[in-house]
């Protein structure tokens, strides 16, 4: 993971705009998974503009927010304004400078991955991250949904239908699909981690708007004159749709450093 991921100018503000957060359900995984409390400092790595690092940051002493864009750290430190305070720092760093980082703190309750562990070397970074955390203390992938053109609806086939008109390939999975999740899991498994998967299933309405504007965060805007026509005819095949209802399936891969001796769980 690099700068250079496309994350960066008007991409950040449709991101920190419209990219869905967490249910306090996903953080009470984690924080039940890792036995956090008060006393614990967690990493939130490729944090982007801190939505799983906010969430977080309530249920642990000290939050870290790292990411190797300095725009989502500028946004993620902006948003401080709209949330309770909290001891949050933010660090520009990718995967490859963790074990860097890791030797300047103290040992970790938990080091999060949430939608970015695709950009990132898995083996490396499980690797170096058992090491970085303290006994009891976990490594959590979190995998937010799927991208709004994969649904099993009829408004997110039309956004794909949209996509591949426009782009002439279908939208990436972001490897958030199985094949993507069990890539983390044998990752994990061979880093030496027992690991154990949850999910937290919710449904949500979205506007037009939302969709369009979660589209936008996910791609290189086009030029301003393009984007209207590209916006007014994408709102136009969605409206007949509308309102649109989403079936989220937040996936947690929670991995604990196995103990000499110990047996792999199923």
């Amino acid at each position: 993971m690099t700068t250079g991921t496309g994350f960066s100018g008007e991409v950040v503000e449709y991101y920190a705009r419209y990219r869905r957060g967490y249910p306090d359900a996903v953080v009470q995984r984690i924080v039940d998974a890792f036995a956090l409390t008060q006393d614990d400092l967690a990493l939130d790595l490729g944090c982007g503009t801190g939505l799983l690092t906010y969430a977080l940051a309530g249920r642990v002493g000290t939050m870290i927010g790292m990411d190797p864009e300095p725009d989502m750290l500028a946004a993620a430190a902006a948003g401080a304004a709209t949330h309770p305070p909290a001891a949050v720092a933010w660090v520009l760093g990718s995967d490859r400078d963790l074990p860097t980082v890791g030797r300047a703190l103290r040992p970790l309750g938990a080091l999060t991955v949430a939608v970015a562990i695709h950009w990132m070397d898995r083996a490396t970074l499980f690797r170096v991250a058992g090491p970085l955390l303290r006994r009891g203390g976990g490594v959590a992938v979190v995998t937010n949904g799927a991208p709004l053109w994969s649904y099993d609806a009829d408004w997110s086939r039309e956004l794909a239908a949209f996509l591949r008109d426009r782009t002439g390939r279908p939208g990436a999975t972001c490897q958030t699909d199985v094949d993507g999740r069990r890539l983390t899991r044998d990752a994990l498994e061979d880093a030496g981690y027992d690991v154990t998967e949850t999910t937290v299933d919710y449904t949500a309405t979205l506007s037009v708007d939302a969709v369009v504007g979660g589209v936008l965060s996910a791609m290189t805007p086009p030029p301003a004159r393009e984007r209207r026509g590209f916006v007014a005819e994408l709102e136009r095949r969605l409206q007949p749709y509308a309102p649109l209802t989403e079936e989220v399936h937040v996936t947690l891969q929670l991995g604990l450093p196995r103990r000499p001796g110990a047996t792999m769980s199923a």
